[in-house]
């Protein structure tokens, strides 16, 4: 089963350079990430560098079946690509998807197909995730949780999102920021 972060990368990259080009920048930003915080996780840094690739491949509008992206990535990467099942719970559950599950009224079907990862896993991906900018650069988290709202208004379900589940981001970001 794939699930090296070379392995990622390049898959990311056939996936996203060219399509989707900021959030190719996204993902390599929050890849960066990940292996600056590598030696905190010990053997399952690569996986962790390998998730933070992968994490927004549901973004593509050839997988978005469901139109929450983090099940449409993971999906993909279970059913197409064969990939390590720890790797696709972390981008099913990357940055507290189950709260923009419940907003689409999709929940029950995220839990079901993908159980979520560990905490201390999934902490470390939201963190990679919500320090790093649109364009890859890192960002103070309430700065991204801002971005994500401007870019989205106050009035779209991923706002509502981010919004009710900003405490769990939060608390994330602090435990990997300490």
């Amino acid at each position: 089963m794939p699930t090296s972060p070379a392995w990622a990368e390049g898959l990311a990259r056939t996936l996203l350079e060219a399509p989707l080009p900021r959030r190719w920048a996204h993902v390599q930003g929050v890849a960066a990430r990940a292996r600056s915080i590598a030696p905190t996780l010990g053997p399952d840094a690569a996986l962790l560098e390998a998730a933070a690739w992968l994490h927004d491949v549901g973004y593509l509008p050839e997988l978005a079946g469901t139109g929450l992206h983090q099940l449409d990535g993971a999906l993909y990467l279970r059913d197409v690509k064969h990939a390590d099942l720890m790797l696709c719970r972390l981008v099913a559950h990357h940055s507290c998807a189950v709260v923009e599950a419940e907003e689409r009224g999709l929940a029950k079907v995220l839990c079901r197909e993908f159980e979520p990862a560990p905490q201390v896993l999934a902490n470390a991906l939201t963190f990679c995730d919500m320090t790093t900018s649109p364009d890859g650069e890192p960002v103070h988290v309430d700065r991204r949780l801002a971005e994500i709202h401007s870019r989205y208004g106050s009035e779209h379900l991923v706002s509502r999102s981010i919004h009710r589940a900003t405490s769990m981001i939060l608390d994330a970001v602090d435990q990997l920021s300490r």
